[in-house]
């Protein structure tokens, strides 16, 4: 399966559609699908050197020729309780073949992907209904284009009044400050300013000019956001703030969608939100789910490596596809909150770690550090690690973390899904 979706906040609200589930069929191993298993309770037997399932005819016969062994009353009522215990393990033990199911579903600008494995279709569609609509209600929290959004609503407050919010608003946030925070500012929310200029320019093909980022500078800078934990609120601390969660919420959107899967019993299960990837348990029979990540500037989305992850997170970011030309510079989508600018230099980070919150945010902060910086922080991660991808005229260059290649990685069979960039 071929991700290629952008991934950036989309003008107006992304048009809904039905959530669809197509099952897959199961294929062999050399195609790289995922085949059922079937485990079975108690009640086995051996015959012909080989465990298999006794049936109830012959849980019955055994019951019989026992009691004609057994005398005392009160044995012979413990042994026939036993029987019939593991009959009833036998007959309702045996868990159904698992399937995988497929879904897709247009928010925040991009397209989700869903992929699932469950014991029948309608399980599987009610599970990632659920998801999708967990998404839309985090979509109307997160949104930067939504005027009614929650994120615009704090956005509006006077500076200096804390303001209290959602606990998913707050969490969002308190994530996004870690990462500033021990980014040096590399990675911010408080861009916004930077954001809205930076939009005009893409459109207009001119930079903003020296006086629109010395103004916006003014209202930018993730020092000037404070957050009191206690009482859940936020304070905007100087005039004119605009936050912007482009680089963090698809990730914990897709993480909050595979908690929500998990607790409704789905736990072999991904969520792609185009970069941003969160991955559960590994497919029935597997090691784990197949990611593929590509070259920078890779022609059809050629494939350098195919990771095998479970119980994880996986974003990759770059340029590939978007960035403009502006006076014969080549600017990326990515801006550096130093700057306000978008980024000159070639570089495609892919990170992996606990979840997709910390993935999305990291994988856009190594960017902006760029190599040798960003793989300063990612070792100092634990259960982290990065690829990082460098393109310099015509010379390509490939830097990996420590951790990077402890990570199981295939080169047989079809990927799962594509961490593309964002």
């Amino acid at each position: 399966m071929r991700v290629d979706i952008r991934e950036h906040w989309s003008e107006g609200r992304s048009q809904k559609s039905e959530v669809k589930g197509q099952m897959s069929h199961s294929k062999s191993e050399a195609s790289g699908d995922v085949l059922s298993t079937t485990s079975y309770g108690g009640g086995e037997t051996r015959r012909d050197n080989r465990t298999m399932p006794m049936n109830e005819g012959e849980i019955s016969g055994l019951i019989e020729n026992r009691k004609s062994k057994i005398e005392n009353p009160l044995i012979l009522v413990l042994f026939t309780a036993l029987a019939l215990l593991v009959s009833g393990f036998c007959s309702h033990g045996a868990e159904a073949p698992l399937k995988r199911f497929e879904f897709k579903h247009p928010a925040m600008g991009t397209l989700f992907f869903i992929t699932l494995y469950a014991p029948g279709s309608d399980k599987a569609n009610e599970a990632a209904g659920a998801a999708f609509q967990r998404i839309e209600a985090l979509e109307d929290i997160m949104s930067d284009y939504e005027a009614d959004s929650e994120l615009m609503r704090l956005c509006d407050q006077p500076c200096g009044q804390p303001v209290p919010v959602s606990k998913d608003l707050f969490d969002v946030l308190e994530s996004a400050q870690k990462i500033s925070a021990m980014s040096g500012g590399c990675f911010d929310v408080t861009v916004g300013p930077y954001v809205r200029l930076w939009r005009f320019a893409r459109k207009r093909k001119v930079l903003p000019t020296e006086a629109q980022l010395a103004e916006a500078r003014q209202a930018v800078g993730y020092q000037k956001l404070r957050l009191d934990a206690r009482t859940r609120t936020v304070t905007l601390l100087v005039p004119h703030m605009r936050l912007d969660l482009g680089g963090i919420a698809k990730g914990y959107a897709a993480d909050d969608a595979l908690k929500l899967l998990r607790g409704r019993g789905i736990e072999r299960a991904l969520v792609a939100a185009s970069g941003d990837i969160a991955i559960g348990k590994p497919p029935p029979g597997k090691t784990g789910w197949k990611v593929g990540i590509a070259a920078i500037d890779a022609k059809d989305q050629e494939i350098t490596t195919l990771l095998l992850l479970h119980d994880a997170g996986i974003s990759t970011s770059g340029d590939s596809e978007q960035f403009i030309e502006i006076g014969g510079a080549r600017y990326s989508h990515i801006l550096n909150p130093a700057t306000g600018l978008g980024l000159t230099n070639r570089i495609q980070a892919s990170v992996i770690a606990p979840n997709a919150t910390m993935t999305d945010a990291l994988a856009t902060t190594v960017c902006v550090l760029g190599a040798q910086r960003g793989l300063a922080l990612v070792n100092r991660l634990p259960r982290t690690a990065a690829l990082i991808l460098i393109q310099d005229e015509d010379r390509k260059q490939s830097i990996a973390s420590r951790r990077f290649w402890k990570i199981p990685q295939t080169s047989t069979g079809n990927q799962d899904i594509q961490a593309t960039e964002k």
